[in-house]
């Protein structure tokens, strides 16, 4: 399964939708996890917490995720 978790467009919106221990769980569960740039800055995640502590990829935009084709 492809989960994405984008950045929050929200004003004063902190929040994400899932911590980089949560996207470990996915990605130890052979789930592909696309975390967009940005998306934990207001939760206090840098980019590098998703990609080297969790094992996700991440993209500059939500584009990405909607469009992208599926993995196989």
């Amino acid at each position: 399964m492809k989960v994405g978790v984008p950045s929050e467009i929200k004003p004063n919106e902190h929040r994400v939708g899932l911590t980089p221990t949560a996207v470990r769980e996915y990605v130890t569960h052979n789930h592909e996890v696309l975390v967009q740039s940005g998306a934990g800055n207001g939760a206090g995640y840098s980019d590098e917490s998703w990609s080297s502590d969790a094992g996700s990829s991440y993209s500059g935009g939500a584009y990405h995720y909607y469009y992208s084709k599926p993995s196989a």
